[in-house]
This record gives structure tokens, sequence and C-alpha cells, in this order.
């Protein structure tokens, strides 16, 4: 079963994301407070724990929920697998998959330190559907395509 592992924000872009306790989803804008929130295709952004434990298994120390910068951490779910339309529900929310990946422009510590990361080519975006309250421990399903 998939399921949210952390939920994490920011409140400045630029800046490692904090977990959270629960968050509130809001529709086509994404986590309520988070700095990369707005009316655009990366509203949220997902990445596997088992993905972070591949860097972990690298030797990258002390790697806590949203020190990729993500927003929510999954477990037992493949994310960077999923197309692009495809429809997730997070808790009581309903997301769609926008982009796979992202461009790296500036390197980040982890790259500094091991010479690759993850988030490139594991993390996942989406838009938010349908919003509501979520917090770890909810379920994620896939639900389908648009």
């Amino acid at each position: 079963m998939a399921s949210i592992v952390a939920i994490n924000i920011s409140e400045h872009k630029g800046t490692y994301k904090h977990p959270v306790a629960q968050a509130q989803l809001v529709v086509e804008h994404g986590i309520a407070g988070d700095a990369h929130a707005g009316n655009w295709h990366r509203q949220v952004s997902l990445l596997a724990q088992e993905s972070i434990d591949t860097m972990t298994a690298l030797g990258v120390a002390d790697l806590t929920p949203g020190k990729f910068a993500e927003n929510i951490t999954t477990e037992g779910i493949t994310l960077h697998t999923l197309p692009v339309g495809a429809r997730l529900r997070i808790g009581p929310c309903l997301a769609e998959v926008t982009q796979i990946g992202k461009e790296c422009h500036q390197h980040c510590q982890i790259y500094k330190q091991v010479g690759m990361c993850i988030m490139p080519t594991e993390g996942i975006f989406v838009r938010i559907l349908t919003g509501g309250g979520i917090r770890p421990g909810d379920k994620i399903d896939i639900v389908g395509e648009e």
C-alpha cells in the first residue's frame, strides 16, 4: 500500500523544506503556506522514500524528509514511472501528474557531495484537482489518467 511518509513545506524558495503534522491541499494552488504553491503546473512535488534510500546507500548522511525540497515524501509507489496525466488520490484529495523530474540549474548540496541527485529524475510534480486535508500515513492510490 502506498502512503504519505512526510509532508514538507518551506516559507521561502531555495531552502530545505521542513516536515509538518498536516497540510491543506488547495485546488489549483498546492499546499497552503508553501513557497512553491501557486497557479502553475508544479504545485506540489513528490519523492519516494525508496529514492531517498538510494542516495543514503551512496553515502549521503542525514537525509530527512524535505532535504530534496519535496512537498510529499511517499512510500510504496514508484513515482517516476507514472505517466504525465496519471491521477493520484492522496488522502481525500485528487491530483494529476504534470511533470516527471526537473532540470537542476544550480546543483544542490547533495549533488556536490556525491556527484548526483535523484530529484531531477525521480521526483514528480502534480497539480491539485480536489483539495482537502492530508497527513502522514494517508493512503495514496493511482486512480487513472485524464
